[in-house]
């Protein structure tokens, strides 16, 4: 843990209307993590100043944060959350500080996040296997994990990048590993994007694993590949299209349902049906992109209005704010979504 760093004092006397400014020193008792905390050539304090608003000067193992006393203590929050993880054998990236100014700046409002603490340390959600530990980055993936430990039937819905199916997949393997469950079950509706079925070479299996693969790329992910691939042989893991999923009662197991949008009314009414004893369903979607005729209702969006309310059931709404892939991902996202949904002219 970072030392009590409370070395903070008063600069002169700010203006008339502006805020205080603070000086905090923090200092970071193991030389080499604090040096990986920093980053090389200080690139991770260069992040902080630069989407916190703050002076982040480092001298060894000490760095000390200046600007006005929300941000130095948003920056703090952070820089302790990341310090906490590098002791316990972490790696840190670019988008592992992101993540962190992003809860930080979260845990400031109670009323949009009240699992954090508003002046301590993050409390971030996260779900572990023996391969990876995996940490909320956004204040959604922190409500969304959340609600996978506690409800029944989650929904994971918003734009492409926010870890709806990561984060599902990785909470599957927690749960197996832990023996909550007997079996995971990861299931897409095939539907051909431009593309024929039947026109795809091989059996059904080959012509079907192109559309699960981003599946199996999360398992892989969270568990050894060895174990992966003894699991998918035993009919531990089993990895089908949407249509093998009827008739059946899907007990003693964590089922994921990816791709949702693209599921019919009936489908999804087929699939929901199927929730037996000591299980847990999660299903995703984007219901910005859905690949279903021209005429066809949405499942996905169908049942986002049907359970609304109903116990058991959370909704957890991604935005483009949640995209946590590369910083022009977002970018591209809500670019789409001002032109899928143009303020009227009014508001111009």
């Amino acid at each position: 843990m970072a030392a009590e760093h409370l070395s903070p004092a008063k600069a002169e006397a700010p203006a008339s209307g502006a805020s205080d400014t603070t000086h905090l020193a923090l200092t970071f008792e193991n030389n080499r993590l604090a040096s990986e905390l920093f980053g090389q050539f200080d690139q991770n304090l260069a992040l902080i100043e630069q989407k916190l608003k703050v002076d982040a000067r480092s001298r060894g193992n000490t760095v000390t944060l200046r600007g006005e006393e929300m941000a130095t203590n948003q920056a703090r929050r952070a820089l302790d959350h990341l310090y906490d993880r590098l002791l316990k054998g972490a790696n840190l990236d670019s988008s592992d500080v992101e993540g962190a100014i992003r809860m930080a700046l979260a845990a400031d409002d109670q009323l949009v996040l009240p699992t954090l603490e508003r002046k301590g340390k993050l409390a971030l959600a996260q779900i572990s296997t023996r391969k990876k530990t995996v940490m909320a980055r956004t204040p959604t993936q922190d409500a969304y994990m959340r609600a996978m430990e506690r409800a029944e039937l989650v929904f994971g819905v918003g734009p492409a990048g926010t870890g709806k199916t990561y984060l599902a997949v990785a909470y599957a393997a927690q749960m197996l590993e832990r023996g909550s469950v007997e079996r995971i079950i990861l299931s897409r509706p095939a539907v051909e994007a431009g593309e024929r079925l039947g026109f795809l070479p091989g059996d059904m299996k080959e012509k079907v694993d192109p559309y699960l693969r981003p599946l199996y790329d999360a398992l892989y992910d969270m568990m050894p590949g060895d174990k992966v691939e003894r699991a998918i042989t035993a009919g531990v893991i089993e990895i089908a299209p949407l249509a093998f999923m009827r008739g059946r009662t899907l007990a003693n197991a964590a089922v994921i349902l990816d791709e949702a949008q693209n599921t019919t009314q009936m489908q999804m009414k087929m699939f929901l049906t199927r929730l037996g004893e000591n299980s847990r369903m999660i299903v995703t979607g984007d219901p910005s992109q859905v690949d279903l005729p021209r005429g066809v209702t949405s499942g996905l969006v169908e049942a986002l209005d049907y359970l609304e309310g109903v116990d058991g059931v959370v909704t957890c709404r991604f935005r483009e704010v949640d995209v946590v892939r590369h910083p022009l991902v977002q970018r591209i996202v809500e670019a789409y979504g001002r032109r899928d949904h143009p303020k009227p002219d009014s508001d111009r």
